[in-house]
Order: structure tokens, then C-alpha cells, then sequence
């Protein structure tokens, strides 16, 4: 008995950002003492930020990056969230950040099983080796995605770069899979 539709969820957005400047990161960490700077091992700071719940990396060369957002708008909240505390705290930051979402996570539930060595052998620039790896690797060229496929049917997807692309790309490969009678349901 087939599922209609698959359950996507997003797991984590990666956002970056420009602020075309320079930025004091030890500044940074006087004003902010919870912020973690340590420059022998990671050249970013990391200022996390409860709501929403996030990681933002800045670099001195005035790059950010984000993650652990849910949707785009949440991932370019926290940045521009970040930069509002910096100004507060009296860090020049000069420009408003250019923000562009780098990759979207998603994790995804088709309902039912797929038959993993056919859908392998079937679907278009796919890899599975087993030894390896328990699921098929899966390359879509439109959206430019990257999918695990796992025989439970559960699926992770990488690389889209909107939410929309997530589940166009969720959509293309399950119709796929129905097509080609890969899918497995209970009774």
C-alpha cells in the first residue's frame, strides 16, 4: 500500500556571509566571553546563538558561516542576529552581510523499503557497494543533489541549495523508484 507522499524533514541549513571587512575576533571575545576563539587550533571564532538554535563561525577576513538552522529564513535570521549583537557590543561592522545558502540537509521517509542492488543497477548515476557503505548513493543532475538511499527507505539528501530543491529532488527520485517497482510496502 503505497505512501502518497514522503515525509522530508530538514536537518540543517549551512548559510555563508560577507561582510566585506575585517573583523576583530579577539575583540570579539572580550565582549562576548562565552564565544569560543582559539586560534592554534581553528582560525574561526564560534558564537552560538539560543534562538534560534546556532553556530555561526566568523573569520577575521569578515566570512561567516552558519549552521544548525531548519529553513533558509531561520539560517539568515541567525546571521543577521549575530551581526546585531556584534554592533550592539560596539564591534564596527560596517556593511550588512551578503548571505547565500551553501547546502541543505534533509532527512526523508518514503514509507516502504527499496530494493537497493536493482535501484543501484537501474537508476542513473548511482553507486552501491555494500562492503562500504549499507546505502546507494545517488547523483541527480537537476536540482543538484546527492541522496543516500537506505533499504528501509529512509533517504538522506544533500547539496540543494533551496527548499524547494530538496523536495523536487525528493519527488524525481521516489516517483523513480515507483516507476521501476522499487519500492517495497507492507501489508
Amino acid at each position: 500500500m503505497p505512501q502518497t507522499k514522503p515525509i522530508v524533514q530538514i536537518v540543517n541549513v549551512v548559510a555563508s556571509a560577507s561582510v566585506d571587512q575585517k573583523i576583530d575576533l579577539v575583540e570579539i571575545t572580550k565582549a562576548f566571553p562565552e564565544a569560543e576563539y582559539n586560534p592554534a587550533q581553528f582560525p574561526g571564532l564560534v558564537f552560538r546563538l539560543k534562538s534560534p538554535r546556532t553556530a555561526t563561525l566568523i573569520f577575521s577576513s569578515g566570512k561567516f558561516v552558519c549552521t544548525g538552522s531548519k529553513s533558509e529564513e531561520t539560517a539568515i535570521s541567525a546571521i543577521q542576529t549575530v551581526i546585531q549583537q556584534l554592533r550592539k557590543a560596539k564591534i564596527k561592522i560596517k556593511n550588512d552581510a551578503v548571505i547565500t545558502i551553501q547546502n541543505i540537509v534533509a532527512s526523508v521517509d518514503l514509507g516502504g523499503g527499496v530494493h537497493l542492488s536493482m535501484a543501484a543497477r537501474s537508476l542513473p548515476r548511482s553507486m552501491y557497494e555494500p562492503e562500504q557503505f549499507p546505502g546507494v548513493i545517488h547523483r541527480m543532475i537537476d536540482p543538484k543533489t546527492v541522496t543516500l538511499i537506505f533499504v528501509s527507505g529512509k533517504l538522506v539528501c544533500v547539496g540543494a541549495r533551496k527548499e524547494s530543491e530538496v523536495h523536487r529532488s525528493v519527488h524525481n527520485l521516489h516517483t523513480l523508484l515507483e516507476e521501476k517497482k522499487l519500492m517495497r510496502y507492507q501489508d
